[in-house]
């Protein structure tokens, strides 16, 4: 009685289980191709990217702006009073009253321009154009990175769905084999142990697939956080995610990955920038010549604001013959600087260099696990298939038939993490050379 409570209890779960959906029918879905388009707007990293680009953009205006004149309007109306002694009109005798009032307008444009700067301007724009072509790879560079990780959540999410149904299937045999044991036992032809044994694999089985509803639900709800969605979202399949293609040259791939990926442009720019701030950090040591000039209207009510002009052109030339050593301490910031963003964009590319070797070899390994896993699945189906046989028979254990049911499982669930670990490792080259592959 004990054992038929059991086997009650075992069986009801599995019916409270299959009730669970992987994905609830109103969970949205979406598309690979929509997953990513949305996650590029979503993502912090992008668009602090985009404002990089923004930021990079206005600071080259403003250097070649510094080869344009200065120019300024100045316009302003002023009354003044002053209160003092009264005094006699010596001539008419007239008593002139000590206080007075002045309006005066003026209005007037100035220009000013730097002549020679000491090459300061040349390195500055130097500088900008380099910092805005950082600034370009390093938004590429987030672009494919949000790419990468959507694509390895969409595919997680995928692979999630699968292996529930994997271990649905898993469950079912389960359910059947318990069934088969307790009714042999009932025959007479197999041990308690059978029963038993059955059970707890049957248990096993409701614990996986209670794992992968939960990795399901997480998958899913990480994909809406990544893709600026509420709650989960579900990914949509397509037989084209698992198709495997020669992705070509893996020569040519290493070589453009190590001279035009996006984090390898991103550092030798920023390392082209810092050599041009040296040089107009050098600038200090130059005289600087700068042209100015007015010209401006002024008029007052004493002269019924009759306007007279004025004008005025100004020569200067400035250098600090001592400036207690700041210009020296400008020059080792910025050579310093200059130096470890070389050695950063030499790192840089070692590390591309390495992560493709690394990527290449996990795509090369992910091939061959497909074509392995698919030869196991099928050996794993048929020893099931013959050991369930031998075990109706009685020329098998129940041992060897649970072995078999368990080495099914695993082979199923290889041939999805196979087929998923190919198109993420695809997705890391990608994200590497800055293209698709």
């Amino acid at each position: 009685m004990h054992l038929a409570r059991l086997v009650a209890l075992s069986l009801a779960l599995p019916a409270m289980l299959s009730a669970q959906e992987p994905t609830a029918p109103t969970t949205p879905g979406i598309t690979l191709q929509d997953a990513i388009q949305r996650a590029q707007v979503a993502q912090p990293s992008v668009v602090s990217a985009q404002g990089a680009v923004q930021r990079a953009g206005a600071q080259y205006r403003s250097s070649w702006g510094a080869y344009i004149p200065s120019l300024s309007f100045n316009s302003s109306f002023g009354t003044s009073y002053s209160n003092g002694p009264s005094r006699v009109n010596q001539i008419t005798g007239e008593v002139i009253s000590g206080e007075s009032y002045a309006k005066s307008i003026s209005n007037g444009f100035s220009a000013s321009v730097d002549l020679f700067t000491g090459f300061r301007r040349g390195a500055q724009m130097d500088a900008a154009r380099a910092t805005e072509t950082a600034a370009d790879a390093g938004l590429l560079d987030a672009q494919y990175q949000t790419t990468l990780s959507a694509k390895q959540t969409f595919f997680g999410a995928l692979a999630a769905n699968e292996l529930v149904r994997v271990r649905r299937a898993s469950l079912r045999r389960a359910e059947e084999q318990l069934t088969v044991s307790v009714a042999k036992l009932r025959a007479g032809s197999a041990t308690r142990s059978d029963s038993l044994r059955s059970l707890v694999t049957l248990g096993n089985s409701q614990l996986n697939l209670l794992t992968a509803l939960t990795a399901v639900a997480t998958s899913e709800a990480n994909l809406g956080r990544l893709v600026g969605m509420d709650g989960r979202v579900r990914a949509l399949p397509d037989s084209s995610f698992l198709t495997v293609a020669e992705i070509g040259d893996t020569s040519a791939i290493r070589l453009e990955a190590e001279n035009n990926s996006p984090k390898v442009r991103a550092a030798q720019a920023q390392a082209d920038a810092a050599r041009a701030s040296v040089k107009a950090s050098k600038a200090a040591w130059w005289p600087q010549l700068n042209l100015s000039g007015r010209y401006s209207y002024n008029g007052n009510d004493s002269q019924d604001y009759e306007f007279f002009d004025s004008r005025s052109a100004t020569l200067a030339l400035s250098y600090p013959i001592f400036n207690q050593f700041q210009r020296d301490q400008s020059i080792v910031n910025a050579s310093t600087a200059a130096d470890a963003a070389a050695s950063t964009a030499a790192d840089a590319r070692r590390q591309v260099d390495a992560s493709l070797t690394a990527r290449l070899a996990e795509l090369e390994s992910a091939r061959a696990q497909i074509d392995i896993t698919a030869t196991s699945l099928q050996a794993a189906t048929e020893d099931l298939r013959v050991n369930q046989e031998r075990y109706r028979v009685g020329a098998a254990t129940i041992v060897d038939v649970l072995s078999s049911q368990e080495a099914l499982s695993q082979a199923e669930v290889d041939v999805v993490q196979a087929r998923y670990n190919y198109v993420v490792a695809k997705a890391q080259i990608e994200a590497l050379i800055g293209r698709s592959l």
